[in-house]
C-alpha cells in the first residue's frame, strides 16, 4: 500500500517539484500555500485560495494554478473537478488565455487547460513540462502532405522510381540519414551518387551498435541498396528532394513532434493511386491507434507488442505517448522505453524496412524488431521471450495470410492476463472453423467488440471492429460488451484519405474511453451483451417493422386482383392512362379531384 500523505505533505512535496520554489523570477508570482487568496495575488474581490500559482504579468504566457489532495481522495469526483476548474475560470475571465490547471493527490494528476481536460503524465512534472505541452501545437500535418506530394512526383516523374515502395523507403532513409547527422543541406549542387552514399553511410553508422543486439537491422541498408533510380542527372530534381527532406527532418525532430505518424502520411500519398494493397496490408488510421492504446489502458510501465506491425504505426504511437507519461523524451525512463518497451513482428521485408526507418525517424526504438513470418512456431517462441504486457494489432484479413492463425499464434504466445486488442473484419471470428473458435475460447477470453466507422478504411471496402482479448482465461461462455462507434468526425479529403478537418475526433474518443471503460453508452444507445454461444460479432439492430396505410391498401389491391386473374402492372398502366388522358381533373382547397369516365372494356 502507498504511504498516506496529508494534503500539506502533497503540496510541500509538489512545491518543490514543480519548481515553485525557485529564486524569484521576474515578472512573475509563483508559490503555494492555505492563506493567499486571489485577492492578494492582484485579482480584486476574489476570496478563493489557491494551493499553488505560477502567474505571469504578461497574459499571453501559460499561467499554472494547483489543486492539492490528499493521497486518498478521488481526484474524478465532480467536486475536485469542479474546484480546479473553477480556479482556471478566474485566471480566464482576467485575460489569461493559456491556463493550465493540475490536480494532484501525491500519487495521481489530473490535467486541465482552459477547464477542459487535458492528457498530462500520472507522475508530477517540472513546471517548465506544462509551459512546453501547451506551447507546443504539434505537427503541421498539411505542410508534410504538400511536401510529401513534391516527394513522390519528384522521385516518380525525376528519378523514374517505379516501385512505390521503393520510394517511400528512399525517402524514409534519407529522413534517417539527416536525423543522424548527415547534413543532407550541404549536398545540393553535388551528383547524385554523394547524396546516395551519404545516405547510406550514416544509416550504417546509426545502426553499428543495434546491429550487435539485431542482425536483422541490416535489412533496412540491403532494401536502400537495391533502389535503382533510371534517372539521376537532374540537378534540380536532386536539390529539390534534399530541401523537402531537410523540411520535414526540421518538423519532426523538433519538441513539436506528439506521436504523429509520419509514415502514415507517406502511405497514404505514395498509395493514393492503389486501390487495394499488394500483401494483405492495411495500415491503421492514426486516430485508432490513440484509441487502442488508451482502450486497452497502455501505461509508460507497459511492453507493448504488434506482431504484424507494418510500417509501425502503434509502436510509433505507443512509443510518444509512453514517452510523454514519463516526462518527456530526454528522461531515463524514456530511453528505457526505446529501447526495451516496444517489440514488433513484420514479415514483408519491405515493409519490415520501413518499420525500421520509421522508428528511426520518431526517436529510435527500433532494437527490438524482428523479420519473420507470424504464423510460424518461431515468430511464437520469440514472442514467448518477451516481457509483453499488452498487443495492439491490424493484421492483414485475408485467409491467404493466415489472420485467424495469427491471432490465434499470438494469443497462445502471450503470458496470462495480457490484453490484447485486434482490429479484424465484423464477421472474421464467425467465419473461422468451428473447432479453431471453439479452442480459442477454450483458452482465452473475448470480452470486449467495438464496431467502427463502415467508412474507416475508405477504398478498402471491408468493415471492421476491434476484438478485445485477455489471453489465457477461457471464456466460460461469459457474455461480450459490445457497442458501435457509428461516426468518429473525420471527413474525406482528396488525395490525404479521412481527415479530423473539424476536430471532432478528441471529444469523441473521450466519450467512447469512458462509456467503454464503464460497459455503457448513454448518448447513442448502441451497448449490447452478446452471447458467444450465439454470436461472435457487434448485432447491428434490425428495423423495426411498420406498415403504412398506403401499404395495407396497396397489398389489398394486389390480392384482389390476383384472385380476379388480372395482371397488376398492366392494369396500373392502362389506370395511369385512363387518369392522365382520359379524365376530368378539377381542384379545391382540399386538393386534385380525378373522374375517370367509362365506356371503353380496356
Amino acid at each position: 500500500m502507498p504511504k498516506f500523505l496529508t494534503e500539506d505533505e502533497v503540496r510541500d512535496n509538489d512545491k518543490h517539484i514543480l519548481g515553485f520554489d525557485n529564486v524569484v523570477e521576474q515578472n512573475v508570482q509563483q508559490g503555494t500555500g492555505q492563506l493567499t487568496t486571489f485577492n492578494q495575488l492582484g485579482f480584486k474581490g476574489i476570496s478563493d485560495k489557491p494551493d499553488g500559482w505560477y502567474i505571469p504579468d504578461n497574459k499571453n504566457a501559460v499561467a499554472i494554478i494547483l489543486e492539492t489532495k490528499n493521497s486518498d481522495v478521488d481526484l474524478d469526483t465532480k467536486m475536485c473537478v469542479d474546484e480546479i476548474r473553477k480556479n482556471c475560470i478566474i485566471l480566464m475571465t482576467n485575460g489569461y488565455k493559456k491556463v493550465v490547471g493540475i490536480l494532484h493527490n501525491g500519487y495521481k494528476t489530473r490535467g486541465f487547460l482552459n477547464n477542459e481536460p487535458i492528457d498530462i503524465p500520472n507522475e508530477l512534472q517540472n513546471k517548465q513540462f506544462y509551459i512546453k505541452l501547451v506551447n507546443e501545437q504539434g505537427l503541421n500535418t498539411q505542410k508534410i502532405y504538400d511536401i510529401t506530394r513534391s516527394i513522390n512526383n519528384n522521385l516518380h516523374i525525376n528519378f523514374g522510381v517505379k516501385n512505390l515502395y521503393h520510394r517511400m523507403i528512399f525517402t524514409a532513409c534519407a529522413l534517417v540519414a539527416e536525423r543522424y547527422g548527415a547534413m543532407l543541406e550541404g549536398l545540393k549542387g553535388r551528383e547524385f551518387s554523394m547524396l546516395h552514399n551519404a545516405i547510406l553511410s550514416t544509416i550504417n553508422k546509426s545502426l553499428e551498435d543495434d546491429k550487435r543486439q539485431n542482425a536483422k537491422l541490416h535489412i533496412l541498408e540491403d532494401v536502400y541498396t537495391k533502389i535503382e533510380m533510371n534517372f539521376a542527372e537532374n540537378q534540380k530534381a536532386i536539390d529539390d528532394f534534399i530541401a523537402d527532406v531537410c523540411t520535414i527532418s526540421d518538423s519532426i525532430n523538433s519538441n513539436e513532434w506528439r506521436g504523429e505518424d509520419v509514415m502514415g502520411i507517406f502511405f497514404n500519398e505514395f498509395n493514393r493511386y492503389k486501390k487495394k494493397s499488394e500483401a494483405g496490408q492495411v495500415f491503421t488510421p492514426e486516430h485508432i491507434t490513440s484509441f487502442m492504446y488508451r482502450l486497452i489502458g497502455v501505461t509508460q510501465n507497459d511492453y507493448l507488442g504488434d506482431f504484424t506491425c507494418g510500417s509501425g504505426a502503434f509502436l510509433v504511437k505507443g512509443m510518444s505517448n509512453m514517452m510523454r507519461e514519463a516526462g518527456g523524451y530526454d528522461t531515463n525512463k524514456a530511453k528505457d522505453i526505446r529501447k526495451n518497451h516496444l517489440f514488433g513482428i513484420e514479415w514483408d521485408k519491405e515493409i519490415y524496412a520501413l518499420a525500421c526507418a520509421n522508428m528511426l525517424i520518431h526517436k529510435d526504438g527500433k532494437t527490438n524488431l524482428e523479420q519473420t513470418d507470424m504464423r510460424t512456431q518461431d515468430a511464437c517462441e520469440w514472442i514467448k521471450s518477451k516481457p509483453i504486457t499488452k498487443v495492439l494489432m491490424n493484421p492483414p484479413y485475408e485467409n491467404k495470410y493466415g489472420c485467424m492463425t495469427i491471432v490465434e499464434n499470438v494469443l497462445d504466445s502471450v503470458k496470462v492476463g495480457t490484453e490484447c486488442a485486434f482490429i479484424l473484419p465484423d464477421k472474421k471470428l464467425e467465419k473461422a472453423s468451428n473447432a479453431q473458435i471453439k479452442r480459442m475460447l477454450s483458452n482465452h477470453k473475448l470480452t470486449k467488440i467495438v464496431k467502427l466507422p463502415e467508412d474507416l478504411f475508405f477504398g478498402v471496402g471491408v468493415t471492421t471492429s476491434i476484438f478485445v482479448f485477455v489471453a489465457g482465461q477461457p471464456q466460460n461462455d461469459e457474455e461480450i460488451f459490445g457497442c458501435y462507434i457509428k461516426d468518429d468526425g473525420l471527413e474525406t479529403v482528396k488525395n490525404q484519405g479521412r481527415q479530423d478537418i473539424k476536430h471532432k475526433w478528441k471529444a469523441i474518443e473521450d466519450y467512447w474511453i469512458e462509456s467503454i471503460s464503464k460497459l455503457r453508452d448513454t448518448k447513442h444507445d448502441t451497448a449490447q451483451w452478446i452471447k458467444p454461444s450465439e454470436h461472435l460479432s457487434y448485432q447491428m439492430p434490425e428495423n423495426s417493422f411498420e406498415i403504412s396505410e398506403e401499404d395495407f391498401k396497396k397489398t389489398a389491391m394486389d390480392y384482389i386482383c390476383f384472385k380476379n386473374g388480372i395482371d397488376t402492372k398492366e392494369f396500373g398502366g392502362k389506370l395511369l392512362n385512363a387518369a392522365l388522358y382520359a379524365s376530368e381533373v378539377s381542384s379545391d382547397d382540399t386538393g386534385v379531384n380525378i373522374k375517370i369516365g367509362g365506356g371503353s372494356n380496356d
